[in-house]
């Protein structure tokens, strides 16, 4: 038994590696600022967390230190290990090394992966293929973001971008979803990001599998590679006969081999028959049957965050949505539409990051347009410090309606009391997901 300390333990992707060392029988420990319903369940797994950053609270002797990107470099903590020359590794490190010896599945795109990674971790469990997965994101139908199985050759990882995480992966088969301009904290320019995604799929050994018309050239790639799209004749996997019944999605998937004719998913938006085409193509090259792989589909709940339906009634419905790019709120803002045709969109959004606010100002601004009501709230700082200039009552200038606000979070629940929404949508990558209960006790039996 080893003794493993986790700094950023509440974080999505170290909780995952924390619970498969817990799990092997060592002792887990670790820090994060925030005690969420995530780390509370840490705690109840066996798992000792402190909350504050105070160096007297490690144990005595740690073996190994699993570390995010996202701890600051003036920690205390991160500081006092330091100086004890205790081996240290980031957590895309240690992912690498559990992964290297397995059949691994890597999901990577700026948008996306999260959503895909649970899919065909849900299809393949509940298959006679099976796989372990760590995933970005709590999966609504086995209510975690990891998976053991033992018995199957498979592993199913999200494979991150930023800090060019990625890169310690080799993946067996991989998929790249979207390369959109993000993380140029990181990189610098698209131009550098796009690299990053090419160097990644390099690492991969069989087969890669790409969005139908990306932004990225991977000719001289010397394995077998697949396109896949929601519509487009092109690709080599794709839907058609798309159909919205009783709230439910009914679609054809044609592939190079068959088409597969009625597919029903049962989970919202419509950017998810996409990911579902991505999910399927590689579920059937790994060998799962096509009775097991509709019986997945139609039972996907998603993942916590995601096109997360939190409350459905004829008069209100209420989803919470990770998007905090413009092209993520594209994405969402459309499949809201197709789905809820007549009524009026309120959204509520979070801006994540000084850098991506700057950077991305005027594409936020053209895409919360489309909702018929934009409330704002004030910037998730992370990691950064703030900008001068850069805040949310700058972007909420830049939208052009008359129906917008800007709220401190404090005041965000009599707000939208007053303004009665019909179809909600919170949205961000920060603390807002703190609120989302608030909202759901406020409107709940109304």
């Amino acid at each position: 038994m080893k003794t493993y300390y986790f700094l950023g333990i509440g974080g999505i992707g170290m909780s995952a590696i924390a619970r498969y060392f817990n799990e092997m029988g060592n002792k887990i420990y670790g820090y994060d600022r925030t005690q969420t319903e995530l780390t509370l369940q840490l705690e109840k797994e066996g798992m000792i967390i402190t909350y504050t950053d105070d160096a007297s609270s490690l144990p005595k002797d740690i073996n190994m230190v699993v570390y995010t990107p996202a701890i600051p470099k003036e920690s205390s903590i991160l500081y006092n290990l330091k100086k004890r020359n205790i081996p240290i590794q980031k957590r895309s490190q240690i992912l690498g090394e559990i992964t290297k010896d397995k059949k691994c599945i890597a999901i990577a795109g700026t948008h996306g992966k999260t959503t895909c990674s649970n899919m065909i971790a849900h299809i393949l469990h509940s298959s006679s293929v099976g796989c372990s997965a760590f995933l970005g994101g709590i999966s609504k139908n086995f209510n975690s973001n990891y998976l053991m199985n033992k018995n199957s050759e498979y592993v199913v990882v999200e494979a991150d971008e930023y800090d060019r995480s990625f890169l310690w992966l080799n993946p067996t088969i991989s998929a790249i979803t979207a390369v959109d301009a993000d993380h140029l904290d990181v990189y610098g320019t698209k131009e550098e990001l796009k690299e990053s995604f090419i160097e990644f799929a390099k690492k991969t050994k069989e087969v890669i599998f790409v969005k139908d018309k990306i932004d990225i050239d991977l000719e001289e790639l010397d394995l077998q590679k697949y396109t896949y799209t929601i519509r487009g004749i092109d690709a080599d996997f794709y839907a058609i006969n798309i159909r919205n019944y009783k709230g439910s999605y009914y679609f054809d998937l044609r592939t190079p081999d068959k088409i597969y004719y009625d597919i029903c998913l049962n989970y919202g938006g419509l950017h998810n028959i996409e990911n579902s085409v991505l999910a399927i193509a590689i579920s059937l090259i790994c060998g799962a049957k096509e009775d097991e792989i509709r019986k997945a589909i139609s039972s996907f709940s998603g993942a916590q965050r995601r096109f997360d339906l939190r409350i459905k009634r004829d008069s209100f419905i209420y989803i919470d949505d990770y998007a905090h790019h413009p092209n993520e709120i594209k994405a969402l803002v459309e499949s809201l539409r197709y789905q809820y045709p007549n009524k009026k969109l309120t959204g509520v959004f979070q801006p994540h990051l000084y850098s991506r606010t700057r950077d991305f100002a005027d594409e936020f601004a053209q895409e919360l347009e489309k909702l018929d009501q934009v409330v704002l709230i004030d910037i998730y700082p992370a990691r950064e410090e703030p900008i001068a200039g850069v805040n949310s009552k700058m972007l909420l200038h830049k939208i052009d309606k008359m129906d917008k606000y800007y709220t401190t979070k404090e005041g965000l629940l009599d707000l939208l009391e007053a303004l009665y929404p019909e179809v909600l949508v919170t949205m961000g990558a920060g603390d807002i997901s703190n609120i989302v209960p608030l909202i759901e006790e406020k409107f709940r039996d109304e």
